[in-house]
């Protein structure tokens, strides 16, 4: 139950941090936000577990931190494109 709340936690992080940083307004609800966050995580780790060819989801640091943040920065640009 607690891993549920911290993936829930740091995907309202992420997805806010995102929401911030993008150009322009965007407007979703909180639902969509976490959402955003937890996709952003996702894409991002898959892309480094991809690129380096390692194992998924090696630990936290500030680097994945911040490519979560661009992960959900590119799902909103293909939300808004596509």
């Amino acid at each position: 139950m607690l891993n549920l709340i911290s993936i829930l936690f740091t995907g309202l992080v992420v997805g806010v941090l995102a929401r911030f940083l993008y150009p322009g307004a965007v407007d979703i609800g909180l639902l969509k936000t976490i959402l955003l966050g937890v996709g952003g995580a996702l894409v991002a780790g898959l892309f480094a577990s991809w690129r380096s060819g390692g194992p998924f989801g090696e630990g936290v640091n500030r680097a994945g931190c911040l490519a979560s943040v661009i992960g959900a920065m590119v799902l909103i640009f293909l939300g808004r494109n596509l």
